[in-house]
């Protein structure tokens, strides 16, 4: 197991918006969190990355307690991507990226070596965008920002890739740009990714398996066609919708709020 949980609870100061939780992530796997808004998805996101200390229970990353381990050996293995990221103003696209070397050079080293600056130079052309490498990253368009900041973080060369609402901001083009290139690094390279996404279709679409979380705890967990029932739907996401079979697998197509 890459990455588990064990009675995970945490939230904030002293309320809990994550409740028992237990998770078990595969090498090589994509698991996407889904929920209603407040169910506890980016709190998770946080609790996996330590930016989150648990109230009980415990993280453990290649079977170490991640919260007990130093950030640095972290980086080395998990790369997180948030949000919205922000980069600083004049900073160009390669002096970014070659900030995901920082895990591993010791305090005193400013330059990076050759080994570096081969990672920086196959995270930029992984994600294509070494043709504006010289480019200050706040002249980029959303689609290429974004894109970047995916580079900054392959060039910390992880085992396990977390990104909380990637499509966030982005038009439905760059939607599936981001996350057609993420399915290829998932698949060639063996990364194991974890997504929260708001899209349930797009969740469907490119993820492994989906975890459900309703009001912090884990409602169901398997894949797309084993979770998005109608009753799981209705419980978690308080609607009635119809399941549709597609050219791109199972999508979801909401009808009415299970209120009415």
């Amino acid at each position: 197991m890459l990455l588990h949980t064990e009675h995970l609870t945490g939230g904030y100061r002293d309320h809990s918006v994550i409740h028992d939780l237990h998770l078990t992530l595969q090498p090589g796997e994509w698991l996407s969190l889904i929920g209603a808004n407040g169910s506890g998805k980016s709190t998770l996101l946080k609790l996996l990355n330590r930016l989150l200390i648990p109230q009980q229970g415990a993280v453990w990353l290649d079977g170490k307690a991640i919260h007990s381990l130093p950030a640095q050996i972290v980086a080395q293995t998990l790369a997180w991507l948030p949000q919205q990221s922000i980069a600083p103003a004049g900073l160009t696209v390669r002096q970014l990226v070659s900030l995901g070397r920082t895990p591993y050079q010791p305090w005193w080293q400013w330059e990076l070596n050759a080994d570096d600056r081969d990672q920086v130079e196959t995270a930029m052309a992984q994600v294509q965008v070494q043709q504006f490498s010289d480019r200050p990253v706040e002249q980029l368009s959303g689609g290429e920002r974004q894109r970047v900041f995916l580079a900054l973080a392959l060039a910390q060369a992880p085992k396990v890739l977390l990104l909380d609402e990637p499509t966030t901001y982005l038009d439905i083009h760059y939607q599936l740009e981001l996350l057609e290139l993420l399915r290829r690094l998932n698949r060639e390279q063996n990364l194991t990714i974890i997504t929260v996404l708001h899209d349930i279709n797009l969740a469907a679409r490119f993820s492994d398996r989906l975890a459900l979380l309703r009001h912090g705890c884990l409602w169901a967990i398997g894949t797309p066609v084993d979770t998005l029932t109608l009753e799981n739907l209705r419980q978690v996401f308080d609607i009635e919708a119809a399941i549709l079979q597609t050219p791109v697998g199972l999508q979801v197509c909401p009808l009415t709020p299970a209120s009415i």
